[in-house]
């Protein structure tokens, strides 16, 4: 393998790389189907050296691809139609070139695999091979070193941009928390993680944290519609990837009142284990804080998408007030539901914290995130998984949603 792959290599010349890079960009666009099945990726292999690596993947079909270049980290995007991904996970175990090796669905129709390198890294040849006598097909990427001006240059050519919501898009009018006099109060439930962004994944049954927050999310949201006059949505439905800034702007679309944002974080340090209420502020309250944050917020860069900074609006003062107001009402929520917890669910030390966890920036909905345990601590994963468990939680919750919404009344929200 390594032998046909330095072969490849070599026949590239060194002045001519770019000019090769460039006809990876242009593999015809994806061919998506509403009503067809999706494909089938039941093998894969990845063979190579810190200069070069090559991956192969074997489909049951003819695959459509694109390839796209992302920077901070270097990373090569290989966009699919919709694929069931039946590899074995030691089969794209990151080697070679690659530090990091995502894939999985990015919405409807889509799929995505993320190779993700510590310096600039290009495409050599990506091509689709139908192997004969067999009713399937091969896609070989094959990768090489090059240099940050190569990479710069693959960035320029290209005229892909993720279609992800702009964190600016939608900033019509701005209404205060719980201001809302008609209809009923809506909280979006969002589910963290889902799709090529896995999350933590447990200590002892390896359970991945992407199907615990959405099965809690789920219970959750069912106990808050039980509530009177209250409608609750989630903002993933199903096991795909959004976006943070797509998961506000989710919230905000559905004119909600409250987002509650589900997690089920991983440490070091196995023996830590308990519930945990973190809201927005500028500086984390704590290094435990800080550390979660920072990995909460690589979601979008583990599905290759870019950070796009948010508009200057703190110059707006009626946009400012209301983000000072919206924390307010934040930590509200976020104190009724440790009061709530007290006895019945196990909380960490100090256990409302706050950190720049930008699925909280919502500058009109009061939003709180919460750490349900850590699949790193082998009891916390069993209760974490335990559907009995994850409704007595999702009642208290709910509880304490209803007690933060009288109080917000009582005070003439």
């Amino acid at each position: 393998m390594l032998r046909l792959l330095t072969e490849t290599l070599a026949r590239v010349a060194a002045g001519a790389i770019v000019a090769a890079f460039s006809l990876s960009l242009v593999t015809p666009a994806l061919a998506v189907s509403a009503s067809a099945a999706p494909l089938l990726a039941f093998s894969a292999r990845i063979a190579g050296d810190d200069a070069r690596t090559r991956l192969i993947i074997d489909f049951d079909r003819k695959p459509d691809f694109k390839v796209h270049y992302v920077a901070n980290p270097y990373r090569v995007l290989i966009d699919l139609p919709e694929t069931d991904f039946g590899v074995k996970a030691e089969e794209l175990e990151a080697r070679g070139i690659f530090s990091d090796i995502r894939y999985g669905t990015m919405a409807a129709g889509r799929s995505r695999i993320v190779l993700t390198a510590s310096r600039p890294v290009g495409v050599v040849l990506a091509e689709v091979q139908e192997e004969e006598g067999a009713a399937s097909y091969r896609l070989v990427v094959d990768t090489a070193i090059v240099t940050d001006q190569a990479f710069q240059g693959l960035m320029e050519k290209q005229s892909w941009q993720e279609a992800a919501a702009s964190p600016g898009a939608e900033q019509a009018s701005v209404m205060l928390p719980g201001s809302r006099a008609d209809g009923p109060f809506v909280i979006a439930v969002d589910a963290g993680h889902g799709g090529i962004d896995n999350g933590a994944r447990g200590a002892v049954t390896k359970t991945e944290e992407k199907h615990v927050t959405l099965a809690f999310a789920r219970q959750l949201t069912e106990a808050l519609n039980a509530l009177p006059g209250t409608r609750a949505i989630l903002t993933r439905d199903k096991d795909e990837f959004l976006s943070l800034s797509q998961r506000v702007q989710l919230a905000r679309n559905e004119g909600a009142n409250l987002l509650i944002s589900i997690h089920a974080d991983t440490l070091k340090q196995k023996d830590i284990r308990g519930a945990t209420v973190y809201t927005i502020s500028d500086k984390a309250s704590d290094s435990l804080a800080a550390s979660l944050a920072e990995r909460e917020n690589l979601s979008d860069q583990i599905a290759g998408i870019s950070f796009v900074d948010e508009p200057a609006e703190v110059a707006d003062i009626l946009l400012d007030l209301t983000r000072r107001e919206t924390q307010a009402f934040s930590i509200n929520l976020a104190q009724s539901v440790v009061s709530n917890f007290k006895d019945q669910v196990l909380l960490i030390n100090n256990p409302h914290r706050h950190a720049g966890f930008r699925v909280l920036t919502a500058p009109d909905v009061p939003s709180i995130l919460l750490e349900l345990g850590f699949m790193s601590n082998k009891d916390d994963e069993q209760l974490l998984i335990d559907p009995a468990w994850q409704k007595k939680v999702a009642g208290l919750v709910a509880r304490a949603v209803e007690q933060y919404r009288a109080t917000v009344v009582a005070n003439g929200g």
